[in-house]
């Protein structure tokens, strides 16, 4: 079974490889400088690249998406690599104030923006037609022009969360295991006689 196994992953492999090259060589489209609302005030498109050329967008579903989540907990641990490169920015529906106390709360260190009100999440989903779809983009600078160049969507078992393959040599699956807030769970009764625990 092993040898089947070997053999489907180097299909896989290959397969992204492929991907990758496709990626590599697509020009991209010209996008709008669109504009977001963050703690400090608006923000253009144009201005979340700072002085890098290019820009990663997270296309987060907001707070209360336990999955977009679980990306974002894990796109957390390779920030500071992305950033020796690229700008990144996890963008959502939540106003800042919201978007700020959560990021705090799961200690993430991305820059944050508002897409609600604005046309952005609609015109620019990683699925068309669909306003608050979870993914990532990918932006460059030429010239005065701001273009996409390729974005992906999120879902169980994709290349953007490695917890799925994991997951998947228990023989668990996205059928069977479902990603929580928190996983710690309260004992019947506490030793320390505290009440009001949730």
């Amino acid at each position: 079974m092993n040898d089947d196994i070997r053999a489907k992953e180097k299909e896989l492999y290959k397969l992204v490889k492929e991907i990758e090259e496709m990626r590599s060589g697509h020009e991209g489209n010209e996008v709008p400088d669109y504009e977001f609302n963050s703690s400090y005030g608006k923000i253009e498109l144009s201005q979340m690249f700072g002085n890098k050329e290019g820009l990663f967008v997270i296309h987060n579903m907001g707070q209360g998406c336990r999955y977009c989540t679980l990306w974002a907990d894990g796109i957390n641990a390779f920030l500071p690599h992305l950033e020796t490169e690229f700008s990144v920015f996890l963008v959502s529906k939540d106003s800042p104030d919201i978007q700020r106390t959560f990021a705090n709360e799961r200690g993430w260190r991305f820059k944050l923006a508002s897409h609600a009100g604005e046309s952005y999440a609609l015109e620019q989903s990683v699925v068309e037609g669909e306003g608050n779809y979870p993914g990532i983009s990918f932006f460059t600078k030429q010239g005065d022009k701001i273009v996409k160049k390729n974005n992906a969507t999120f879902g169980p078992g994709d290349a953007f969360c490695s917890l799925w393959h994991i997951l998947s040599l228990s023989g668990r699956t996205d059928s069977d295991w479902f990603p929580q807030f928190n996983y710690w769970k309260p004992p019947k009764s506490l030793d320390d006689g505290g009440q009001n625990v949730e």
